[in-house]
Protein backbone atom coordinates (compact mmCIF):
# COMPACT_ATOMS: atom_id res chain seq x y z
CA UNK A 1 0.00 0.00 0.00
CA UNK A 2 2.99 2.31 0.38
CA UNK A 3 2.91 2.37 -3.44
CA UNK A 4 -0.08 4.72 -3.13
CA UNK A 5 2.15 7.47 -1.73
CA UNK A 6 4.86 6.72 -4.27
CA UNK A 7 2.29 7.24 -7.05
CA UNK A 8 1.32 10.60 -5.53
CA UNK A 9 5.00 11.59 -5.43
CA UNK A 10 5.37 10.73 -9.10
CA UNK A 11 2.41 12.94 -9.91
CA UNK A 12 3.84 15.76 -7.77
CA UNK A 13 7.15 15.56 -9.65
CA UNK A 14 5.40 16.22 -12.97
CA UNK A 15 4.62 19.80 -11.91
CA UNK A 16 6.03 20.54 -8.44
CA UNK A 17 4.08 23.19 -6.55
CA UNK A 18 5.53 25.96 -4.39
CA UNK A 19 4.76 25.14 -0.76
CA UNK A 20 5.30 27.46 2.23
CA UNK A 21 6.56 26.15 5.60
CA UNK A 22 6.04 28.79 8.34
CA UNK A 23 7.99 26.70 10.89
CA UNK A 24 11.28 27.40 9.12
CA UNK A 25 13.66 26.58 11.96
CA UNK A 26 11.97 23.35 13.09
CA UNK A 27 14.30 20.34 12.79
CA UNK A 28 11.79 17.99 11.14
CA UNK A 29 10.82 20.66 8.61
CA UNK A 30 14.45 21.31 7.69
CA UNK A 31 15.24 17.61 7.34
CA UNK A 32 12.06 17.09 5.30
CA UNK A 33 12.63 20.02 2.94
CA UNK A 34 16.11 18.71 2.11
CA UNK A 35 14.47 15.46 0.94
CA UNK A 36 11.57 17.26 -0.76
CA UNK A 37 14.05 19.13 -2.98
CA UNK A 38 16.09 15.99 -3.66
CA UNK A 39 12.94 14.08 -4.64
CA UNK A 40 11.58 16.99 -6.69
CA UNK A 41 8.06 16.81 -5.29
CA UNK A 42 7.71 20.51 -4.39
CA UNK A 43 9.53 23.85 -4.24
CA UNK A 44 9.71 24.78 -0.55
CA UNK A 45 9.70 28.28 0.92
CA UNK A 46 10.95 28.49 4.52
CA UNK A 47 9.78 31.42 6.65
CA UNK A 48 11.98 33.02 9.29
CA UNK A 49 15.27 34.80 9.82
CA UNK A 50 17.68 33.68 7.10
CA UNK A 51 20.75 33.55 9.35
CA UNK A 52 18.89 31.59 12.03
CA UNK A 53 17.56 29.06 9.50
CA UNK A 54 20.97 28.64 7.86
CA UNK A 55 22.68 28.19 11.23
CA UNK A 56 20.11 25.61 12.32
CA UNK A 57 20.52 23.70 9.05
CA UNK A 58 24.30 23.75 9.42
CA UNK A 59 24.03 22.52 13.00
CA UNK A 60 21.84 19.62 11.80
CA UNK A 61 24.06 18.83 8.83
CA UNK A 62 21.16 19.54 6.47
CA UNK A 63 21.56 21.08 3.02
CA UNK A 64 18.98 23.72 2.16
CA UNK A 65 20.81 24.93 -0.91
CA UNK A 66 18.40 26.35 -3.46
CA UNK A 67 15.53 26.64 -0.96
CA UNK A 68 13.97 30.09 -0.82
CA UNK A 69 13.93 31.71 2.62
CA UNK A 70 11.66 34.67 3.36
CA UNK A 71 11.81 36.80 6.48
CA UNK A 72 8.26 38.25 6.58
CA UNK A 73 9.19 41.72 7.86
CA UNK A 74 11.95 42.04 5.21
CA UNK A 75 9.83 40.78 2.31
CA UNK A 76 9.75 43.28 -0.56
CA UNK A 77 5.95 43.07 -0.77
CA UNK A 78 5.35 43.14 2.99
CA UNK A 79 3.40 46.40 2.84
CA UNK A 80 1.20 44.96 0.09
CA UNK A 81 0.47 41.94 2.30
CA UNK A 82 -0.48 44.24 5.18
CA UNK A 83 -2.83 46.26 2.98
CA UNK A 84 -4.38 43.13 1.46
CA UNK A 85 -5.07 41.68 4.90
CA UNK A 86 -6.49 45.00 6.08
CA UNK A 87 -8.91 45.07 3.13
CA UNK A 88 -9.98 41.48 3.87
CA UNK A 89 -10.58 42.06 7.59
CA UNK A 90 -11.43 45.75 8.09
CA UNK A 91 -15.13 44.85 8.27
CA UNK A 92 -14.20 42.86 11.39
CA UNK A 93 -12.59 45.91 12.99
CA UNK A 94 -8.98 45.17 11.98
CA UNK A 95 -6.93 48.39 11.74
CA UNK A 96 -3.81 48.89 9.61
CA UNK A 97 -1.71 48.76 12.78
CA UNK A 98 -3.33 45.45 13.78
CA UNK A 99 -2.88 44.10 10.24
CA UNK A 100 0.84 44.89 10.46
CA UNK A 101 1.09 43.04 13.76
CA UNK A 102 -0.78 40.01 12.39
CA UNK A 103 1.36 39.84 9.22
CA UNK A 104 4.41 39.35 11.45
CA UNK A 105 2.87 35.99 12.43
CA UNK A 106 4.54 33.44 10.14
CA UNK A 107 1.40 31.37 9.52
CA UNK A 108 -0.74 34.39 8.63
CA UNK A 109 2.03 35.72 6.41
CA UNK A 110 2.51 32.32 4.72
CA UNK A 111 -1.18 32.00 3.98
CA UNK A 112 -1.15 35.51 2.52
CA UNK A 113 1.59 34.29 0.13
CA UNK A 114 -0.80 31.52 -0.95
CA UNK A 115 -3.68 33.99 -1.28
CA UNK A 116 -1.65 36.34 -3.51
CA UNK A 117 -0.35 33.49 -5.69
CA UNK A 118 3.27 33.77 -4.56
CA UNK A 119 2.91 30.19 -3.34
CA UNK A 120 0.53 27.34 -4.18
CA UNK A 121 -0.04 25.85 -0.72
CA UNK A 122 1.04 25.86 2.92
CA UNK A 123 1.92 23.23 5.50
CA UNK A 124 2.13 23.94 9.23
CA UNK A 125 1.43 22.22 12.54
CA UNK A 126 4.68 20.56 13.65
CA UNK A 127 4.81 23.07 16.52
CA UNK A 128 1.39 24.72 16.21
CA UNK A 129 -2.15 23.57 16.93
CA UNK A 130 -4.67 22.82 14.21
CA UNK A 131 -6.58 25.97 15.18
CA UNK A 132 -3.47 28.10 14.61
CA UNK A 133 -3.31 26.75 11.05
CA UNK A 134 -7.03 26.75 10.24
CA UNK A 135 -7.98 30.17 11.65
CA UNK A 136 -5.78 32.27 9.32
CA UNK A 137 -6.75 30.08 6.37
CA UNK A 138 -10.43 30.76 7.04
CA UNK A 139 -9.80 34.50 7.38
CA UNK A 140 -7.66 34.85 4.24
CA UNK A 141 -8.28 32.00 1.77
CA UNK A 142 -11.83 31.15 2.89
CA UNK A 143 -13.96 28.14 2.01
CA UNK A 144 -15.29 27.02 -1.38
CA UNK A 145 -18.80 28.14 -0.49
CA UNK A 146 -20.22 30.49 2.12
CA UNK A 147 -21.04 28.69 5.39
CA UNK A 148 -19.19 25.56 4.21
CA UNK A 149 -17.07 24.14 7.02
CA UNK A 150 -13.45 23.06 6.87
CA UNK A 151 -12.87 19.45 7.90
CA UNK A 152 -10.05 16.94 7.53
CA UNK A 153 -9.14 13.38 6.69
CA UNK A 154 -6.23 11.00 7.10
CA UNK A 155 -4.98 8.44 4.65
CA UNK A 156 -4.47 5.33 6.82
CA UNK A 157 -1.99 3.08 5.02
CA UNK A 158 -1.88 -0.51 6.30
CA UNK A 159 0.03 -3.45 4.84
CA UNK A 160 -2.90 -4.70 2.77
CA UNK A 161 -5.45 -1.89 2.93
CA UNK A 162 -5.83 1.82 2.27
CA UNK A 163 -8.49 3.68 4.26
CA UNK A 164 -9.58 7.28 4.69
CA UNK A 165 -10.68 8.47 8.17
CA UNK A 166 -12.68 11.72 8.64
CA UNK A 167 -12.91 14.07 10.48
CA UNK A 168 -10.00 13.51 12.84
CA UNK A 169 -8.80 17.07 13.46
CA UNK A 170 -11.25 19.95 13.04
CA UNK A 171 -15.01 19.74 13.74
CA UNK A 172 -15.49 18.64 17.34
CA UNK A 173 -19.18 17.79 17.37
CA UNK A 174 -20.64 17.84 13.84
CA UNK A 175 -24.39 17.85 13.35
CA UNK A 176 -26.07 15.77 10.64
CA UNK A 177 -25.50 18.44 7.95
CA UNK A 178 -21.84 18.76 8.94
CA UNK A 179 -21.36 14.99 8.83
CA UNK A 180 -22.90 14.86 5.37
CA UNK A 181 -20.55 17.62 4.16
CA UNK A 182 -17.57 15.77 5.64
CA UNK A 183 -18.61 12.60 3.82
CA UNK A 184 -19.11 14.39 0.48
CA UNK A 185 -15.84 16.33 0.71
CA UNK A 186 -13.92 13.17 1.64
CA UNK A 187 -15.50 11.25 -1.23
CA UNK A 188 -14.53 13.99 -3.68
CA UNK A 189 -10.96 13.96 -2.38
CA UNK A 190 -10.83 10.17 -2.62
CA UNK A 191 -11.65 10.41 -6.32
CA UNK A 192 -9.04 13.15 -6.77
CA UNK A 193 -6.44 10.62 -5.61
CA UNK A 194 -7.76 7.72 -7.68
CA UNK A 195 -9.84 6.01 -4.99
CA UNK A 196 -13.45 5.02 -5.69
CA UNK A 197 -15.12 5.80 -2.34
CA UNK A 198 -17.15 3.25 -0.41
CA UNK A 199 -18.41 5.19 2.59
CA UNK A 200 -19.40 3.85 6.00
CA UNK A 201 -21.17 6.28 8.33
CA UNK A 202 -20.03 4.97 11.70
CA UNK A 203 -21.92 4.69 14.97
CA UNK A 204 -22.19 2.45 18.02
CA UNK A 205 -25.36 1.11 16.38
CA UNK A 206 -25.91 -0.91 13.21
CA UNK A 207 -29.19 -0.31 11.39
CA UNK A 208 -31.29 0.46 14.45
CA UNK A 209 -29.67 -1.94 16.93
CA UNK A 210 -29.65 0.98 19.38
CA UNK A 211 -31.91 4.00 19.71
CA UNK A 212 -30.37 7.34 20.66
CA UNK A 213 -30.15 10.90 19.28
CA UNK A 214 -26.50 10.23 18.38
CA UNK A 215 -27.63 7.35 16.18
CA UNK A 216 -30.36 9.50 14.62
CA UNK A 217 -27.70 12.08 13.68
CA UNK A 218 -25.67 9.54 11.70
CA UNK A 219 -28.77 8.12 10.05
CA UNK A 220 -29.90 11.61 8.99
CA UNK A 221 -26.43 12.45 7.64
CA UNK A 222 -26.46 9.27 5.57
CA UNK A 223 -29.83 10.21 4.09
CA UNK A 224 -28.56 13.70 3.17
CA UNK A 225 -25.59 12.25 1.27
CA UNK A 226 -27.79 9.68 -0.47
CA UNK A 227 -30.14 12.46 -1.57
CA UNK A 228 -27.31 14.70 -2.87
CA UNK A 229 -25.21 11.90 -4.41
CA UNK A 230 -27.60 9.06 -5.30
CA UNK A 231 -24.89 7.09 -7.13
CA UNK A 232 -22.54 7.10 -4.13
CA UNK A 233 -21.86 3.78 -2.40
CA UNK A 234 -22.65 4.74 1.18
CA UNK A 235 -24.40 3.10 4.10
CA UNK A 236 -25.05 3.74 7.77
CA UNK A 237 -25.52 3.95 10.57
CA UNK A 238 -23.14 1.04 11.24
CA UNK A 239 -20.54 -0.24 13.64
CA UNK A 240 -16.98 -0.34 12.39
CA UNK A 241 -16.74 -4.14 12.34
CA UNK A 242 -19.74 -4.34 9.99
CA UNK A 243 -18.07 -1.72 7.79
CA UNK A 244 -14.80 -3.62 7.46
CA UNK A 245 -15.45 -7.35 7.94
CA UNK A 246 -17.60 -9.05 5.26
CA UNK A 247 -18.73 -11.92 7.52
CA UNK A 248 -19.91 -9.51 10.22
CA UNK A 249 -21.56 -7.24 7.68
CA UNK A 250 -23.48 -10.25 6.34
CA UNK A 251 -24.76 -11.06 9.84
CA UNK A 252 -25.58 -7.55 11.02
CA UNK A 253 -26.82 -5.94 7.80
CA UNK A 254 -27.09 -8.42 4.92
CA UNK A 255 -28.60 -5.81 2.59
CA UNK A 256 -25.72 -3.38 3.07
CA UNK A 257 -24.20 -2.07 -0.18
CA UNK A 258 -20.70 -2.04 1.30
CA UNK A 259 -20.50 -5.79 1.95
CA UNK A 260 -17.92 -5.14 4.68
CA UNK A 261 -15.52 -3.48 2.26
CA UNK A 262 -15.66 0.22 3.18
CA UNK A 263 -12.63 2.35 2.39
CA UNK A 264 -13.90 5.70 3.72
CA UNK A 265 -14.86 5.80 7.40
CA UNK A 266 -16.84 8.83 8.59
CA UNK A 267 -16.80 9.04 12.37
CA UNK A 268 -19.68 10.60 14.34
CA UNK A 269 -17.46 13.14 16.14
CA UNK A 270 -13.89 14.33 16.53
CA UNK A 271 -13.33 12.47 19.76
CA UNK A 272 -14.00 9.03 18.29
CA UNK A 273 -12.15 9.83 15.03
CA UNK A 274 -9.01 11.14 16.73
CA UNK A 275 -8.84 8.23 19.15
CA UNK A 276 -9.41 5.73 16.33
CA UNK A 277 -6.71 7.02 13.99
CA UNK A 278 -4.11 7.13 16.76
CA UNK A 279 -4.99 3.59 17.86
CA UNK A 280 -4.69 2.26 14.32
CA UNK A 281 -1.45 4.18 13.79
CA UNK A 282 0.20 2.98 17.00
CA UNK A 283 -1.17 -0.54 17.44
CA UNK A 284 -1.65 -1.64 13.82
CA UNK A 285 1.54 0.22 12.76
CA UNK A 286 -0.35 2.04 10.02
CA UNK A 287 1.08 5.10 8.29
CA UNK A 288 -1.26 7.96 9.14
CA UNK A 289 -0.81 10.63 6.46
CA UNK A 290 -2.48 13.91 7.35
CA UNK A 291 -4.53 15.58 8.53
CA UNK A 292 -5.39 16.82 5.05
CA UNK A 293 -7.71 19.82 5.29
CA UNK A 294 -10.69 20.03 2.94
CA UNK A 295 -13.19 22.73 2.09
CA UNK A 296 -10.71 25.60 1.51
CA UNK A 297 -10.27 27.36 -1.85
CA UNK A 298 -6.52 26.63 -1.84
CA UNK A 299 -4.55 23.82 -0.15
CA UNK A 300 -3.49 24.47 3.44
CA UNK A 301 -2.56 21.37 5.40
CA UNK A 302 -1.96 20.61 9.02
CA UNK A 303 0.65 18.37 10.62
CA UNK A 304 0.35 16.45 13.84
CA UNK A 305 2.75 17.85 16.43
CA UNK A 306 4.00 14.28 16.78
CA UNK A 307 4.76 14.06 13.05
CA UNK A 308 7.90 12.44 11.67
CA UNK A 309 10.13 13.73 8.86
CA UNK A 310 8.48 11.16 6.56
CA UNK A 311 5.03 12.49 7.52
CA UNK A 312 6.09 15.98 6.41
CA UNK A 313 7.38 14.63 3.08
CA UNK A 314 4.20 12.64 2.45
CA UNK A 315 1.86 15.56 3.28
CA UNK A 316 3.96 17.79 1.02
CA UNK A 317 3.51 15.41 -1.92
CA UNK A 318 -0.26 15.40 -1.34
CA UNK A 319 -0.39 19.21 -1.01
CA UNK A 320 1.66 19.59 -4.20
CA UNK A 321 -0.80 17.41 -6.11
CA UNK A 322 -3.80 19.24 -4.61
CA UNK A 323 -2.34 22.55 -5.81
CA UNK A 324 -1.97 21.20 -9.36
CA UNK A 325 -5.74 20.98 -9.72
CA UNK A 326 -6.42 24.53 -8.47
Amino acid sequence: MRKFIENIKEKAKQNPSTIVFPEGTEERILRATEQIVKQGIAKPILLGDEAEINNKAKELGVSIEGIRIINPSKYEKFEECINAFYELRKHKGVTLAKAREIMNNATYFGIMLVHTGEADGLISGSTHTTAETVRPALQIIKTHEKFHKVSSFFFMILNDKLLMFADCAVIINPDAKDLAEIAIDTANNARKFGIEPRIAMLSFSTKGSAKHPLVDKVREATAIVQDKMPDMIIDGEMQVDAALVPEICEKKCPDCKLKGDANVLIFPDLQSANVAYKLVERLAKADAVGPILQGLKKPVNDLSRGCSVQDVIDVTAITSVEAQSN
